[in-house]
């Protein structure tokens, strides 16, 4: 079956709205979108006084280069939140289907799939927070049209093997869309599930500018996915979702030397992780720090409030994730730069 055959009926006969930057271009004289004539002050050359294109065809070609997959399966949006609402909406009826989730992960998973008065089937991750494959496929109802796996997971940090998500991936065919999530991969040692997109096409990936590429303000993020279901997602998209500022702060950072310096501080990051682990583990009041492929840490605390309310006394501020299932003592820590992690070595009384 094709992919499409999951989705709601009603949006794949859907008539997209018709912008003007999706009307004819090219024109010296753009009089058909009702902007401005002059650009506003301090504009920078930036043209914000003109509608952005939707789908800015430099950096959707840049980004399909850097994820190895075609432009026609990247969908490019106001960071990866925008592409899950995107696929929550476009493959769930209201008060009909569901979502499939691995609890504790990333919120929003099922904060949009509730907006949508969608059900959230929530199948918690093992006691070592691993991705069980024959679990979820046990857990599986036909309602079920999207399958999130967080990978690397938020907020553990577990890795999630390439292996076990093509296994889903096959599994899962022509039952659910499989959605990995791999927000945190650029820091972790296994490959991207983009690898696999051209084998199956019930598989998305999403992929975001804000942590590796230290984009988080600039919100770009993308999914990879079968064309169809990129063509699918651009008819429910709103008319202008990339800011022009946005875009050109992408452009740059995707550029020879933004990716050089990236791959410099990713390599930072992974450094500084084993170093914070390895000095955590054996700072007192420290129960356990678990094993992390992303930007973070997680950390078990005898008294993680004690712990929280110190730290943010000293002007450091981390997050409380004891509400996760599982993570009833744990605090997440930010990988920071070299000097910041030996600040919050220093407040823990940990060996720096």
């Amino acid at each position: 079956m094709s992919v499409l055959e999951l989705a709601r009926a009603e949006i794949r006969a859907l008539v997209p709205y018709s912008s003007a930057r999706m009307e004819a271009t090219g024109g010296a004289l753009m009089l058909n979108a009702n902007e401005s004539a002059w650009a506003p002050y301090g504009d920078a050359g930036l043209d914000c006084h003109r509608y952005p294109d939707p789908q800015p065809a430099v950096l959707v070609e840049r980004l399909a280069a850097l994820y190895g997959v075609r432009p026609d399966q990247v969908l490019v949006g106001r960071g990866s939140d925008e592409a899950i609402d995107l696929l929550v909406r476009a493959f769930c009826r209201a008060g009909e289907d569901a979502i499939l989730v691995q609890p504790p992960t990333f919120g929003m998973y099922a904060v949009c799939a509730r907006v949508q008065n969608a059900e959230v089937i929530e199948l918690p991750l093992s006691a070592d927070f691993a991705l069980d494959v024959h679990s979820l496929l046990a857990a599986m109802t036909p309602a079920v049209k999207l399958v999130f796996v967080c990978a690397p997971n938020n907020p553990t940090g577990a890795g999630v093997p390439l292996e076990a998500v093509e296994e889903l991936a096959r599994r899962l065919a022509g039952r659910a869309l499989l959605v990995v999530d791999e927000a945190y991969v650029e820091f972790a040692d296994s490959a991207s599930a983009a690898s696999l997109l051209d084998r199956y096409e019930h598989l998305a990936v999403l992929r975001t500018l804000s942590k590796a590429w230290a984009l988080a303000g600039a919100r770009i993020g993308c999914l990879l996915a079968n064309s169809e279901v990129v063509a699918l997602l651009r008819r429910i998209l709103p008319p202008y979702p990339l800011p022009r500022p946005c875009v050109a702060a992408a452009l740059d950072a995707l550029s020879s030397a933004g990716q050089a310096t990236a791959c410099e501080r990713i390599g930072v990051v992974r450094a500084e992780r084993t170093r914070m682990a390895s000095a955590l583990v054996a700072a007192p009041g420290v129960r356990a720090v678990l094993p992390s492929q992303a930007n973070f840490l997680a950390v078990r605390f005898d008294d993680p409030a004690t712990v929280y309310r110190r730290l943010l006394d000293d002007g450091i501020v981390v997050r409380d994730i004891r509400r996760y299932p599982g993570l009833d003592d744990a605090l997440r820590i930010t990988i920071g730069t070299p000097q910041e992690n030996d600040r919050v070595l220093g407040v823990l009384g940990a060996q720096a």
